[in-house]
């Protein structure tokens, strides 16, 4: 199948012959003739598989088309009619790319509403008349409390990464968005992982929606080698380090739990002559960009990153992960491991394991229904004196307890933590 068997309009097949597309990927393939239909989309694939431009082109091919209509009746409409919301200033900017790379030859203009920067520059902007709002939930409702922006004429709205809005506490600024929203429009709502609370908030969002899974459930990318390394805590940093310099790894994404942390590790690992830097969510938009342009560009070999700064990282042949610490939230380690092997690539996860939280592994291989070898590697064998503690949880129950712990906006493990951090995740990224 190619993309001009699915009907896409000619500008749109030249922006996508001029980047190198020429096939679309399952999801595309599955969800673009539905959502040319009209009809709402409840989509699911891996991170990696081209969700942004499933999406964005049929989006597009239909305000081109409403475009033309306008041009023979000598109208011109610059309000805005598409809404795309994401949950972090990461992603918000990568879809935004997506849409101009794709709207390179039409007419078509997106504006891109984050916090973390001036707001004065977007409301500039979205004075001039845009079609396609891209935002964070935070910064949108800033702009409608100010009357920058009005919703009335919205036709399309996309949920991107959904399940990673409702991590991050956002359920109630969607609530407070969608009194907004006029009815009726076409909702779109995508993620590469489901669980109760994502078809709880699918019922209040859509209206009859196709429900397209491009790849079983809640599962890791094929070209993903996913490898668990038991090893003491205090020695994770010096494993991470060896591995890096011994096999001269460059563009090496870690993940950590807290913010802390990541600062912590980026400190100790630069001791020891690995270039790295870190970035959450209480690093200025300018920081965080800063280091994400050294990471790609190889100025530094190691980037270590929140869940909450990472989600949306779209960086070319990113060939390894790390995670220092697994997530409180299993289906995280999804997201986290599919910043690598994207597009067909092949990647290496690697997940650092020690005495106390095998638990956390225990919910990643309910989540993924397969086992993960743990193993050791020679050197950094773990200290078997160290007496192990019992955490292990029915899988079950653990899934059920996480799935309504999620849907009130909490984190499993830590639980003071989750309550504390909700808060700051949200202001972090509005």
């Amino acid at each position: 199948m190619s993309f001009d068997s699915l009907g896409l309009h000619p500008l749109l097949l030249e922006a996508l012959n001029n980047a190198g597309y020429d096939t679309p990927t399952e999801i595309q393939s599955a969800a673009i003739p539905h959502i040319l239909k009209g009809q709402d989309v409840m989509a699911g694939a891996q991170t990696g598989t081209g969700k942004t431009a499933a999406f964005a082109l049929p989006i597009l091919h239909k305000l081109i088309k409403l475009q033309e209509n306008n041009a023979s009746q000598a109208q011109v409409d610059k309000r805005v009619k598409a809404l795309i919301l994401t949950p972090t200033r990461e992603l918000a900017q990568q879809v935004h790319k997506s849409f101009n790379t794709y709207s390179q030859n039409t007419n078509i203009k997106s504006a891109l509403v984050y916090g973390g920067v001036s707001i004065k520059n977007q409301v500039d902007e979205l004075k001039q008349g845009v079609d396609i709002v891209i935002a964070t939930p935070g910064r949108l409702l800033d702009h409608l409390y100010n009357e920058n922006i009005s919703l009335d004429n919205i036709e399309y709205v996309v949920f991107d990464e959904a399940d990673r809005m409702l991590d991050m506490g956002f359920k109630d600024e969607i609530s407070r968005i969608m009194k907004k929203l006029p009815s009726p429009r076409q909702t779109l709502l995508f993620s590469a992982t489901f669980d109760e609370s994502i078809f709880t908030l699918s019922k209040r969002l859509l209206n009859d929606a196709i429900l397209i899974e491009a790849d079983q459930r809640n599962t890791a990318a094929a070209t993903v080698e996913q490898v668990v390394y038991n090893i003491d805590a205090d020695r994770k940093r010096e494993l991470i380090s060896h591995l890096i310099g011994s096999k001269n790894w460059h563009q090496v994404l870690i993940f950590t739990r807290t913010k802390q942390d990541a600062d912590e590790l980026a400190k100790e690992m630069k001791k020891d002559g690995v270039k790295t830097e870190s970035i959450h969510g209480d690093k200025s938009q300018g920081a965080r960009e800063r280091a994400l342009e050294q990471f790609k560009n190889g100025e530094i070999r190691a980037l270590v990153a929140t869940d909450v700064a990472a989600r949306g990282l779209d960086i070319q042949d990113l060939n390894y992960v790390i995670n220092y610490q697994l997530p409180y939230i299993a289906e995280d380690y999804i997201h986290r491991i599919g910043r690598t092997g994207r597009a067909g690539k092949q990647g290496l996860a690697i997940s650092l394991l020690s005495v106390g939280e095998e638990y956390l592994l225990d919910e990643v291989e309910a989540i993924l229904d397969t086992r993960l070898l743990q193993q050791w590697l020679p050197g950094y064998e773990p200290d078997l004196t160290k007496k192990p503690v019992s955490n292990r949880k029915n899988t079950k129950g653990a899934q059920k307890k996480r799935a309504g712990q999620r849907a009130n906006g909490q984190r499993t493990g830590n639980r003071s933590q989750a309550k504390s951090s909700q808060a700051n995740r949200s202001k972090a990224n509005r």
